[in-house]
């Protein structure tokens, strides 16, 4: 079908459709962004917000405005701070238990009001409402983790002494104290409230600066968690432009997350360590899938669907490359386009769309124009390769592109949108070496019956996470393990003990008790020297750690 075929389609039937399966209209009396964001919503998430200026952002749906918002200047960025410190400093003194039961609050309005949530991340993000629902589930996790396991993870922690017995040692942990947070707008709930939840757990105030494209989703859950106790100071945030607001940010936060390219994480890498200042960054992806050849290839075309497609492919653990197996690859592909090309696009704030839109028309030229690129040096499209105008101005069909050269941008570049690339291979390690020969490390996916042989291929791969038998869902919500990327994908972790430890400060306090460490009981240096060389014997003898 051409674009102009498909237009007239779309007229004549109300529906919007890629290849023959057309996503079903809108229930009648469906909801409009008039209707979610009404004057007294962004009043209510808006207040307390400093910013003597004014900014907006907009739907990528339809491209309209969806709300007027306060711009901060670096005054406001710093008053913002400023307000923060002080709140932390009585926030960190309340017992850890209590900040826990913050967060097991939130978990249950966070499940209760969901739909509320849901409509701000469609319309902010234009993606289906299923993946907006991805955001949810990640934060319920996160919640239910950190409010469950914070005590354990912050208790004091006893260690073995320099002298056993005689020197007795306890590792402390302290809040940073402001958290600089700087989130981008692909996940506006998960990468923004929910990197937060575990620093407020530590103790620490958060100043946020969410992209302002998609800023009410943040702003609603800080209304949410206020509502579930946080003291309001505690969780300030700044709205504008990233290269004004972003280095006030990273200038007075005591510590720095950041999501976001790798290019400009490099620059707040910069600017926290002439500070000296911690950070922890989650950059970008190049991942890839690997379907070996016992493996189901139902289930992985199934699965690279959801791998690739996930929020119109702007996940940064999504899949853009696939390498396939010689002897499946044609079923495989087969399978994959027929998928694919069933998929529903839509803008309905309701389930039953398989994928929506792109944030904005920078994602929407990068995409067209690594297609076309491709295209025009030998590349096929199986399925998708153009833009559809008539479903809204950033919708572009989930797109698959066979015999990718390395001469293509496609090819390593992040495509950061609905499109996939692949390459076929004929043995195992050279699958691994062509996985692996990328700048990033974030992310990837292997699939095969053996679990044994799935487990072998994802220790040799050189990404932070590894699914098998799924892309990127099992290992981003086991929030027990770490999460984050290796190589050019970043710095840190999130999830886990890392997640929480790196929001505080580890102090040791040795309590030397009976004995100096130092000659005694009639000593002289020299006698001293020598029984401190047998005690250190006998400690290796005995195992002591």
């Amino acid at each position: 079908m051409t674009d102009a075929q498909a237009v007239e389609k779309t007229a004549e039937t109300g529906t919007a459709q890629t290849g023959t399966n057309p996503l079903a209209p809108a229930p009648e009396g469906a909801r409009t962004a008039a209707d979610v964001v009404t004057p007294e919503l962004v009043a209510q998430l808006t207040k307390g917000v400093a910013g003597s200026g004014r900014t907006a952002n907009h739907t990528p749906f339809t491209g309209e405005k969806l709300a007027d918002l306060p711009e901060a200047t670096p005054e406001d960025v710093a008053e913002a701070f400023q307000l923060a410190r002080a709140a932390q400093s009585v926030w960190e003194r309340t017992p850890v238990r209590q900040r826990a039961a913050v967060l097991l609050r939130f978990h249950d309005l966070l499940l209760e009001r969901q739909a509320e949530v849901l409509d701000l991340i469609q319309l902010e993000t234009g993606k289906a409402r299923l993946h907006a629902h991805e955001e949810v589930q990640a934060v319920a996790v996160a919640a239910r983790h950190y409010g469950r396991k914070a005590p354990a993870y912050l208790r004091p922690k006893r260690h073995t002494g320099a002298v056993p017995t005689l020197t007795k040692v306890v590792e402390l942990r302290h809040a940073r104290g402001v958290v600089g947070q700087i989130a981008p707008w692909n996940y506006p709930l998960e990468l923004s409230v929910g990197d937060a939840l575990p620093a407020f757990a530590a103790g620490n105030a958060v100043v946020m600066k969410p992209d302002t494209e998609t800023c009410l989703t943040a702003l609603w859950a800080r209304d949410l968690l206020i509502e579930a106790g946080l003291p309001a100071d505690v969780f300030q945030v700044v709205l504008g432009e990233g290269p004004v607001v972003g280095p006030e940010v990273v200038r007075h936060a005591d510590y720095v997350s950041f999501t976001g390219s790798t290019r400009t994480g490099r620059e707040v890498a910069q600017g926290a360590a002439a500070r000296l200042v911690g950070v922890s960054l989650e950059l970008g992806g190049k991942n890839a899938m690997l379907v070996l050849e016992d493996a189901d290839i139902e289930k992985a075309a199934a699965g690279a669907v959801r791998a690739c497609f996930s929020s119109a492919g702007q996940l940064c653990i999504s899949i853009e490359r696939l390498f396939v197996h010689e002897s499946v690859a044609d079923a495989f592909l087969e399978r994959f386009a027929a998928r694919t090309k069933a998929m529903r696009l839509g803008t309905s704030l309701a389930y039953g769309a398989d994928m929506g839109s792109l944030v904005g028309e920078r994602q929407l030229e990068t995409v067209t124009r690594h297609v076309q690129e491709a295209v025009a040096k030998g590349a096929k499209v199986v399925a998708g390769g153009v833009a559809r105008p008539d479903i809204g101005p950033y919708f572009f069909e989930p797109t698959i592109l066979d015999g990718v050269g390395t001469d293509m941008s496609v090819c390593e570049e992040e495509t950061f949108g609905p499109v996939v690339s692949v390459y076929r291979f004929t043995d195992e390690d050279e699958a691994i070496e062509r996985a692996n020969a990328t700048a990033y490390g974030l992310n990837s996916s292997v699939w095969t019956r053996n679990g044994r042989r799935g487990r072998e291929v994802a220790a040799r791969l050189r990404t932070g996470t590894v699914n098998i038998n799924e892309g990127y869902a099992p290992a981003y919500g086991s929030v027990q393990s770490p999460m984050g990327g290796m190589k050019d994908s970043g710095l840190g972790r999130r999830h886990g003990s890392e997640g929480i430890l790196k929001y505080t400060e580890a102090q040791t306090v040795a309590h030397q008790r009976v004995l100096p460490m130092a000659p005694s009981l009639g000593m002289d240096d020299e006698q001293y020297a020598r029984f401190m060389s047998r005690s250190l014997r006998l400690m290796k003898a005995f195992r002591f750690r």
